[in-house]
């Protein structure tokens, strides 16, 4: 069970709260330190002191002076006049994920957000009512303000919602619920939509994906090299010792597992070959690199999402400060980095996938052996190299940018959104050139029999052919393509 504003939560307690919302509770001391901060915005309003966010307008209208008959209606207006977002909806999860991330900030109990507010979000995070959030609208400073608006919104019995497999009016599943909507006190909604929870979603999602693709692209770079007979020794330990990269380090002891044993590679250590291309013997030092950039991301992520980033930040009923929690450059940088990362997966990949077409060391042109009436696999190449490409145009750094917001009061911001939604996107893409490059092994691996591989390999190789036969001639093989990416998708190849 993990305490929601006590606990350290890690990427995988977010799934484990995703798959049973249940296993993450409230508990008497997160309750006391809610109640505390509510009291503590309370106070700062009967005082008549001026704070930011509490009493006053936002952005540039920081100026203005609300009374306190009017904080309600000011806490109502900034959620509707926030909710700006277009395009597409993002995925379910992800607005799920927002959900835990926001959830687990208020609960520090430096926000002022009602207890009441926060048991609203845990209870529909358990009924499965999901907000519907649109993917485009934010800067990344102040925070995530149009997509938290959104997610907010069926606060107030506004917006859409994910209920029963279907987008639905607020208003109808609250009712069905039997819930009411719900009138936010002082800061409530400044605290409800301040907050970089779209960014860090994009990141968790990401770094989940990613971590089982830079898995599976050294599984992939080693069925490529069997299929190619290329060398293992750009593998040994000596070599990664006196460069010792903790990236590199790691693929080059996977890529030994991967190729241990293997009757194929064996067969082929007395050749005449001096040394293969960048694209097989350079995997540790590209795939480590990625993985480099994966661990950064990892470890700022787990920060992000155990921080209070909303503003101004309340204290005590004595003391708050209005600062830049809310600036997503924190994580739009590594996002940013870990777009490049993956990108350079496929790059890479699409090379090996090249070389096994070549025709060379005993291949035929095409892993096919009847070409001219036959294209082989010419062309599922052109679909890897146009993704490729695509990703590469994916990674000019969104975090390069910023427009001035707010009258200028918001006059540097992160762009982080983009950077998240962009790195998702570069993943997507990923999955399918290493489902080429995987039909492409598992193709050159026939016409190395009967010798074999090592467990790792064969497993991979028996899969693949569990759902695509050896190619002989001409068919639809961008079912094949499909099915295993599905694979892939699905995480059946056993990569550890």
């Amino acid at each position: 069970m993990k305490i929601y504003g006590r606990d350290q939560f890690t990427i995988s307690d977010i799934f484990d709260i995703l798959r049973n919302p249940s296993s993450a509770k409230l508990d008497d001391t997160a309750r006391s330190q809610i109640l505390q901060s509510q009291n503590n915005v309370r106070q700062i309003v009967e005082s008549n002191r001026t704070v930011y966010g509490i009493n006053t307008g936002f952005g540039p209208l920081c100026d203005v002076k609300i009374s306190e008959e009017e904080t309600a209606q000011l806490q109502h207006n900034l959620i509707i006049s926030h909710a700006v977002g277009v395009g597409k909806p993002i995925a379910k999860e992800l607005s799920a994920i927002m959900m835990i991330a926001k959830v687990h900030a208020l609960s520090k109990g430096f926000s002022g957000v009602s207890l009441e507010v926060i048991e609203r979000l845990i209870l529909m995070l358990e009924k499965d009512i999901i907000p519907v959030v649109p993917e485009q609208g934010s800067v990344g400073a102040s925070g995530d303000l149009a997509p938290l608006a959104h997610l907010v919104l069926p606060l107030l019995g506004l917006g859409k919602v994910w209920w029963k497999n279907q987008i639905l009016e607020t208003g109808e599943v609250l009712a069905e619920n039997g819930l009411e909507k719900l009138k936010l006190g002082p800061k409530e909604g400044l605290g409800l939509i301040n907050g970089t929870q779209f960014i860090l979603a994009h990141a968790i999602l990401g770094l989940d994906k990613f971590e089982y693709l830079l898995d599976l692209a050294d599984l992939a770079a080693a069925m490529s090299l069997e299929a190619y007979q290329g060398s293992a020794s750009p593998f040994r330990e000596e070599l990664h010792d006196i460069r010792p990269f903790d990236g590199s380090k790691k693929v080059a002891a996977r890529m030994r597992m991967f190729l241990g044993n293997s009757e194929n590679l064996e067969a082929h250590l007395n050749c005449n070959r001096v040394q293969d291309p960048y694209s097989m013997r350079c995997v540790p030092q590209v795939h480590g690199a990625s993985r480099n950039a994966y661990e950064h991301l990892k470890a700022l992520a787990i920060t992000e999402l155990n921080s209070v980033t909303d503003n101004p930040i309340v204290l005590s009923a004595e003391e708050s400060i209005s600062g830049g929690n809310f600036h997503g450059q924190l994580l739009a940088l590594p996002l940013d980095y870990c777009t490049l990362a993956g990108a350079e997966l496929g790059n890479i990949s699409d090379r090996r996938s090249y070389l096994l077409l070549e025709g060379k060391f005993d291949l035929p042109r095409l892993l096919t052996a009847s070409t001219g009436l036959n294209s082989g696999f010419m062309i599922p190449q052109y679909t890897s190299a146009a993704l490729v490409t695509e990703n590469k145009t994916l990674c000019f750094p969104a975090s390069a940018d910023s427009i001035p917001t707010s009258l200028g009061q918001e006059d540097h911001v992160s762009m982080g959104s983009i950077s998240g939604r962009k790195f998702n996107q570069v993943l997507g893409n990923l999955v399918n050139i290493l489902a080429v490059e995987l039909m492409f092994a598992a193709q050159g691996l026939e016409f190395r029999r009967p010798a074999k591989c090592s467990r790792f390999v064969e497993d991979a190789f028996g899969l693949i052919r569990s759902k695509v036969p050896k190619l002989e001639d001409d068919r639809l093989i961008g079912d094949d393509m499909l099915a295993i990416a599905e694979l892939i998708n699905e995480r059946k190849f056993e990569v550890n």
